[in-house]
């Protein structure tokens, strides 16, 4: 029976993006017969063979709908028992998963005009959306992705609607957020008791006038709730700090429109591309450089450099800033060392003591998604968190991994994500932060058990980090038992290496690259706590060659909150006259007898080669860092603002190497004598740290005959030190995570790359 059709197969990202619309257009302007659906492996035509077919099928893989992403089309012979009469779009089947989920995305400029126009039955409705815009994600309960698989299910489609949802010339053709002011989803206003003051444009009204008085609100976004307040009004955002316990943790601001980053954001600033990032369908939180004469105030971001900047979203963001029109604080709604509240019910419960209004509605959320982190550095992007507008997005497996087993990534305790790995992808959730935290871990359960569902996926190995005492360790043992598969146990550093890898599509059976792994503290060979590592990595080993020294951590994890701590261990050890240094002179002498004889009786004093660490001691020596940090990274980057400061490119100070050791009693006696300026010596500091890891670099790339040098870990979003390494590597081919983040938020994917290259099938 010889075929007269062609059944063409699209896999990628092709739900919820428009895509069955977009190919009947095409069809019916080519001419072609035939059908579409959705399955679980994404979308599945049978067209009559014509003519025009092949330009159909060339003309569908140039020009997919603006959120889509095609990975594969393959085409095989279809036999039609009689000629199709048209072209239609068939309802949806179920199926083995295969295809991807679109991320939420920002509101398209279609919709936002609607939302402005009066005569739009749309006017000012805070949950308009259509194919080219909305949640997706967070309102996404099974696959595949339809109606009756979100959220949206309870909302029944009002007659407009329907007509709109079943029209596939229509730009809401199957959009499954679709509502309007008649069928879906409400906005009210209210205090803790959650009885509403106001409800549609007259809450958005009543939010506005108690910002103007200098309240504080909690608004339910896409993927959580956030606190909103005044970003010009210093005694309010000090409140809001009292209130949440953030002392002095930056907060994020969103802007009302690009016109106001000439006044927010330094003059050296690229704001054509900046612009462009926050206007991606991602609209991610963008770290950029304060403008001196801001006229948000200090308070947002207290001795820092940078400010996380976003403009609005989604509708309802619109709407508030279009009537506020100045910056608000938009940090995340959740109580101190929490997650973010996803539920009404709870906001009301938990954030009472720290909001004085909220702003809700009643279209549930699914599955949280923090705003994404990212930096711009000149035409490349760097993340620092990975989530809303990002997420669930794959990455593409590098050549060598085709026949991987599937394998479940747990991630690290501090700055979570899991991973998916499936050939050809692999699958990085959002963020979820500290799991040592029990509602962050439930949060995290919860949406891994939706995952495993969702994509229908059957991993054979779990990966975790390598750490005996980390909490992914409990829930590893958990999961496989439960699934009845083995735990691989992974490196920390070896991970960070390896997600780098993935990323820029390192092939599986490359030679060995050189690794420069720089955080605060991870799981290193033999049991061994490593932060500051130059490694000999590919994905199926990982080989120390050197690095920063052991140095004790007094306190063990206290060394992390209390940076005097290591100012201390440092100096005991590479410094003779240490007791005698005018940096530790304000210390009582008690306090340094008792770390000194903890640290020489190895006394919960582990040893670790941290450069987080020792940026905590140098910020210390130089007096700008609290007794008692209150946020991860906090010294660090006073450090690095102060060194910002600095006007000279050059300094005296250096870290020589000894062996393949960099010398730090060398440099603190050195940088110690040193008369300087505090952002000279801050400068110093970076310049010589540089310039050491460099060298030791160099030196072991020559000797296993690489050009290729990593660069990842939490410190390597340094801006300074990442800059300074760069100048001086730049003879070889460095890289950097761009995507995912260099932090622990990445090494989950690095520990689904190692588990599956080292259970490759033969």
């Amino acid at each position: 029976m010889s075929a007269n059709g062609v059944t063409i197969r699209i896999k990628g990202k092709v739900q919820g993006v428009g895509f069955r619309p977009t190919i009947w257009q095409l069809a019916n302007a080519f001419n072609v017969r035939g059908n579409v659906s959705n399955d679980a492996e994404g979308v599945i035509l049978n067209v009559w063979k014509e003519s025009t077919t092949e330009a159909f099928i060339a003309k569908l893989s140039a020009s997919p709908p603006p959120l889509a992403r095609i990975d594969y089309i393959e085409q095989t012979p279809y036999h039609w028992e009689k000629s199709p009469k048209g072209f239609t779009i068939l309802p949806s089947k179920t199926g083995v998963m295969d295809t991807q989920i679109a991320p939420d995305a920002a509101t398209c400029n279609d919709c936002l005009q609607e939302l402005n126009t009066k005569t739009d039955r749309r006017f000012h409705y805070p949950f308009i959306n259509c194919t080219n815009c909305g949640p997706r994600l967070t309102i996404i309960e099974q696959m595949p992705y339809d109606r009756p698989n979100t959220v949206m299910n309870e909302f029944a489609l009002c007659p407009d609607c329907l007509k709109e949802y079943s029209t596939p010339t229509d730009r809401r053709f199957h959009a499954q957020p679709i509502a309007c002011p008649d069928c879906g989803p409400h906005l009210w206003f209210c205090k803790s008791n959650g009885k509403p003051i106001a409800i549609a444009d007259e809450a958005i009204t009543q939010a506005i006038d108690q910002l103007t008085q200098g309240k504080i609100i909690a608004i339910k976004s896409i993927g959580g709730f956030h606190l909103i307040c005044d970003a010009t009004n210093e005694n309010v955002v000090k409140k809001l700090r009292q209130r949440k316990n953030r002392p002095n943790k930056p907060f994020a601001v969103i802007l009302p429109n690009t016109a106001w980053l000439n006044s927010c954001v330094a003059k050296d600033s690229n704001t054509d591309a900046l612009a462009a990032l926050l206007f991606s369908p991602a609209a991610p939180i963008v770290l950029v450089s304060k403008n001196t004469n801001s006229p948000i105030c200090p308070a947002v971001a207290p001795n820092l450099h940078e400010l996380g900047i976003m403009l609005p979203s989604n509708p309802l963001h619109h709407l508030l800033l279009q009537q506020w029109q100045k910056p608000l604080v938009m940090t995340s709604g959740n109580p101190h060392h929490k997650p973010t509240i996803i539920d009404n019910t709870e906001a009301l419960e938990t954030l009472d003591t720290i909001a004085d209004y909220y702003l809700l509605h009643n279209r549930p959320i699914v599955q949280r998604a923090d705003d994404s982190v990212v930096r711009l550095n000149n035409t490349s992007i760097e993340t620092l968190r990975r989530a809303r507008g990002y997420v669930p997005d794959t990455v593409k497996l590098p050549e060598g991994f085709e026949s991987a087993p599937c394998v479940l990534a747990l991630g690290a305790d501090l700055k979570n994500t899991f991973c998916l790995l499936d050939p050809p992808h692999a699958t990085v959730s959002q963020h979820f932060g500290d799991l040592n935290d029990l509602d962050t871990q439930q949060q995290w359960q919860d949406t891994l058990d939706r995952w495993l569902d969702i994509y229908q996926l059957q991993p054979i190995y779990i990966a975790v980090d390598a750490h005996p005492h980390y909490a992914t360790q409990l829930l590893a043992e958990k999961y496989s038992q439960q699934l009845g598969i083995p735990k691989v146990a992974i490196l920390h550093h070896h991970a960070h290496i390896a997600a780098c890898l993935v990323e820029h599509g390192y092939p599986l059976n490359s030679p060995p690259v050189i690794g420069l792994a720089l955080d605060g503290l991870g799981y290193g060979e033999n049991g061994e706590l490593w932060g500051g590592e130059c490694l000999l990595v590919d994905y199926k080993q990982c080989q120390k060659l050197g690095g920063l020294p052991a140095v004790a951590l007094p306190g063990a994890d206290l060394a992390a909150k209390e940076p005097w701590r290591n100012l201390v261990a440092h100096l005991l050890t590479f410094v003779p006259d240490w007791q005698n240094q005018p940096e530790i002179s304000d210390m009582p002498s008690t306090t340094l007898q008792i770390i000194a004889r903890a640290i020489k009786q190895h006394i919960n004093s582990p040893l670790a080669s941290s450069t987080g660490r020792l940026f905590d001691a140098i910020a210390a020596a130089l007096g700008i860092t609290p007794e008692r940090i209150r946020w991860e990274g906090e010294a660090a980057c006073q450090l690095e603002a102060l060194a910002l400061q600095y006007q000279g490119t050059e300094t005296p100070i250096t870290i020589p190497l000894l062996a393949m050791t960099l010398d730090l009693k060398h440099f603190w006696n050195s940088w110690l004598n040193w008369q300087a300026s505090p952002s000279a010596k801050a400068y110093g500091f970076h310049l010589a740290l540089a310039k050491g890891l460099a060298q030791l670099a160099s030196k072991a790339a020559q000797k296993y005959h690489t050009q290729t040098i990593v660069l990842s870990g939490g410190v390597m979003h340094n801006q300074l030190l990442r800059k300074l390494l760069c100048q001086e590597l730049e003879q070889y081919h460095v890289l950097f995570p761009n995507n995912f983040p260099a932090n622990d938020g990445g090494i989950s994917l690095g520990q689904a790359a190692i588990a599956a290259a080292q259970h490759q099938k033969p």
